[in-house]
C-alpha cells in the first residue's frame, strides 16, 4: 500500500464530511472527531477509485505517515523529543495543524483542520465588547479553555478585525501558524517555533526590535513566556494569548500560581494594570441542529478587578462578573442558561457544565 494514496483517501473523507479532527494511531482503523464531537472510526475509505475497508494502521505505516506530513528533517525532530507539532497543507485549500506523538501501542498523530476562511467576529457571536478589547492601545487579552474549543479561531478572527479595521504592524508567534493572514490595513509577521525562532520567550525578546503594535502569542506556557507578555503588555503593546483554563478566574490565579511566592506580589500587580480582559470558552453539543456551539464567560479589567487581583481576593471576581452584566461581562452559567431557554443546548449538557450546579436547578425549577 502506498502511504500517500492511503493518507489522501482518509483527507478526502475528512475535507468532504468536514470533520474537524482526525486521529491516527498503532494498530487502529483512522478515527475522527464528528460535528458533535464524537469520537467515531472511518469504516470506509476510497483507495484507488475502490471503496475499500480502512487499514488497521502499524507502527511503521503511521512512521512513514509522519514523514509524508511532515518530511524526514520533521520526523528526526520527532525522534529527537518524541513529539513534533507541525502544519500540513492538502490541496491548497485544506490545511491542518498536526501533532505527532508516541504512546504505549507506539507512533499517532493527531490532526486537526484550520478553516481556509478567517471567521468574522459577527460569524463567532463575539459582540461589540469584544471589539472594544481590540481597539486597546496596549495590555493584555487571554482566550482559555480547554483544547479544542476554539481559541486559535477566536484569536485569529480578532487579529483580522484589527488587520481590517487599523494600520498596525502585528508580530504572531505560534507553534505552528495555523490562519494563514494577509496584509490589509495592517503589516502582519507570523513567525513559527522552530522554523522562524527557537524559543516563545526568545521571539518576545526579539520583537520588542521589531517595532510591533500588536503581538499575538500562540499559547503562555511557562513561567518564562508568561512574564514576558505581561511586560510586553505593560509597555505599550496589546498583547494576544491563551491559557488552557477552565474559566476567567482559574486564568487569573494560574498566571500567578505558576511563579515562587515570592514574586506572586509582584506577578499580581504587574496582572492587574496590564489586564484588558479574558475571554474563557467551552463548545458545548446542540439539540437545535448538528454541530457545537461555544458558552462563553468573559471578564475585563475594572477598578474592582483590578483591586481583587491586588489583594489575592480573586475568588471573589466572580461576584463582579455577575453584577457587571451591563458593562459586557457574563458568568457562563448565565450563557448556559441562555442557551438552554433557547432550546440551543440540552439540560443534561447546562447541568453538566454549570459551574454551581445547585444554583441551576434551583433556577430551572423555577
Amino acid at each position: 500500500m502506498i502511504i500517500k494514496d492511503l493518507l489522501n483517501a482518509i483527507l478526502d473523507i475528512t475535507t468532504q464530511e468536514k470533520y474537524p479532527d482526525i486521529h491516527l494511531n498503532t494498530w487502529y482503523q483512522p478515527i475522527v472527531r464528528n460535528h458533535n464531537g464524537d469520537i467515531i472510526k472511518i469504516e470506509k475509505i476510497m483507495l484507488l477509485w475502490e471503496e475499500t475497508p480502512s487499514p488497521i494502521l502499524t507502527k511503521e505505516m503511521i512512521k512513514n505517515i509522519i514523514i509524508e506530513l511532515a518530511w524526514y528533517n520533521g520526523m528526526d525532530k520527532f525522534m529527537e523529543n518524541f513529539e513534533l507539532d507541525t502544519s500540513f497543507e492538502y490541496k491548497e485549500n485544506y490545511r491542518y495543524r498536526v501533532n505527532c506523538y508516541i504512546d504505549s501501542n507506539g507512533f499517532s498523530v493527531a490532526m486537526r483542520i484550520i478553516p481556509s476562511d478567517i471567521p468574522t467576529l459577527e460569524e463567532l457571536n463575539l459582540w461589540d465588547t469584544i471589539k472594544d478589547m481590540c481597539n486597546k492601545a496596549k495590555g493584555l487579552i487571554l482566550v482559555t479553555g480547554p483544547t479544542g474549543s476554539w481559541k486559535s479561531t477566536n484569536l485569529a478572527a480578532m487579529i483580522d478585525y484589527i488587520n481590517k479595521n487599523f494600520k498596525k504592524h502585528i508580530i504572531t508567534i505560534e507553534d505552528p501558524v495555523e490562519f494563514a493572514f494577509k496584509n490589509k490595513e495592517s503589516l502582519i509577521n507570523q513567525r513559527e517555533i522552530w522554523n522562524h525562532t527557537k524559543w516563545f520567550s526568545q521571539a518576545i525578546r526579539a520583537s520588542l526590535r521589531e517595532d510591533p503594535d500588536i503581538i499575538m502569542i500562540w499559547e503562555m506556557r511557562d513561567p518564562e513566556t508568561i512574564k514576558a507578555a505581561i511586560t510586553l503588555a505593560e509597555t505599550w503593546h496589546l498583547v494576544l494569548s491563551t491559557l488552557h483554563t477552565n474559566d476567567t478566574v482559574q486564568s487569573v490565579d494560574r498566571i500567578i500560581d505558576v511563579f515562587p511566592t515570592g514574586q506572586q506580589d509582584q506577578i499580581r500587580m504587574q496582572l492587574a494594570m496590564s489586564l484588558v480582559g479574558i475571554i474563557s470558552q467551552r463548545l458545548l453539543p446542540r439539540i437545535d441542529k448538528d454541530g457545537r456551539i461555544p458558552a462563553r464567560e468573559i471578564l475585563l479589567n475594572n477598578d474592582a478587578v483590578r483591586n481583587l487581583i491586588i489583594t489575592g481576593k480573586t475568588h471573589q471576581l466572580y461576584s463582579v462578573i455577575e453584577v457587571s452584566s451591563k458593562n459586557g461581562m457574563i458568568l457562563m452559567d448565565k450563557y448556559l442558561l441562555f442557551l438552554y431557554k433557547k432550546w440551543i443546548i440540552s439540560k443534561e449538557t447546562l447541568i453538566s457544565y454549570a459551574r454551581d450546579k445547585d444554583g441551576i436547578e434551583m433556577l430551572i425549577n423555577e
